[in-house]
C-alpha cells in the first residue's frame, strides 16, 4: 500500500471548538482502546530498565492532552518507576493544563542539550516527511540524556478499512476524515528502519504492538 499524504484537518485546527475537543476525545479513545498508551508504557520501561532509572524526565512533543503520558506514568508507577512529564505542542489550545507544558516546534526543540532523560511522541512522526523525520529525531536526541521514543501507526491496508469503518464512533467529524489519512500518512517498519538509518543514534530498535501500532527507542550516542 503506497504511502499518500493527505493533510489532516485538525493539524490546522479546520473547525469549530467544539469539533476540535471532540477530536481529541478521540485521539484518548485510541489510545486508550487500541494500544498507544500500552506501547508509549512498554518503550519507557525498556528505557528505564536498560538505564536503571527509577525517575524518568520526559519531553512529550505534541502531547496535546497529555493523555498517553499520564496513563502510562500511572502504569509506570507500579513498576516503581516515576514520570514526569513536560507537553510540547505547537497549540496552546491543544495542551492539557494538569501537566506542565510549552509551545514550541518539533525541529527546533526550546530545550537545551540533555535536558530530559527522554524525548518522545505519539502519534505524530506519521506528519512529518523523511527529512523532517531525520532532523526530529536528531533534535530529539540532542534534548534527551537516554533515547529518542516513537510511538506511531503502521500503515496497512486493513488498518486503513477499519479507520474507514470506525467513522460510526467517532465523536468529530474531523476525525472521521483524519483517521483514514494517518495510516495513509504513516510508515510501515522497514521504511522507518530506512530513515532513521540516517540519523545520529547510535543504534535504534522497531518493533510493532498491538492493533499496527510501530515503536521506536533511538539510543543516544554518549550513552551507549
Amino acid at each position: 500500500m503506497k504511502r499518500v499524504v493527505i493533510p489532516e484537518l485538525l493539524d490546522t485546527d479546520s473547525g469549530t471548538p467544539q469539533e476540535v475537543a471532540d477530536s481529541l476525545a478521540d485521539l484518548r479513545m485510541f489510545n486508550r482502546r487500541f494500544g498507544g498508551v500500552r506501547a508509549t508504557t512498554e518503550l519507557l520501561r525498556e528505557v528505564a530498565e536498560q538505564r536503571r532509572l527509577k525517575t524518568i524526565s520526559f519531553l512529550d512533543v505534541a502531547g496535546a492532552s497529555g493523555d498517553v503520558a499520564m496513563l502510562a506514568s500511572d502504569a509506570l508507577r507500579k513498576s516503581g518507576i516515576e514520570l514526569e512529564t513536560v507537553l510540547l505542542d505547537r497549540a496552546q489550545t491543544h495542551l492539557n493544563r494538569e501537566l506542565p507544558g510549552v509551545c514550541g516546534d518539533a525541529l527546533a526543540l526550546p530545550f537545551p542539550d540533555n535536558a530530559f532523560d527522554v524525548v518522545g511522541c505519539s502519534l505524530f512522526l506519521h506528519h512529518l516527511e523523511p527529512e523532517q523525520i531525520v532532523a526530529f529525531a536528531d533534535e530529539g536526541l540532542r534534548v534527551a540524556r537516554h533515547a529518542f521514543i516513537v510511538n506511531d501507526l503502521v500503515r496497512n491496508r486493513l488498518h486503513w478499512c477499519f479507520a474507514r469503518l470506525g467513522s460510526v464512533i467517532y465523536k468529530s467529524r474531523l476525525t472521521v476524515h483524519d483517521a483514514a489519512a494517518s495510516v495513509l500518512r504513516a510508515y510501515i517498519v522497514n521504511e522507518m528502519r530506512e530513515i532513521l538509518s540516517r540519523t545520529n543514534a547510535a543504534r535504534f530498535d522497531v518493533k510493532t504492538f498491538y492493533f499496527f501500532r510501530m515503536g521506536v527507542i533511538a539510543w543516544k550516542p554518549s550513552t551507549i
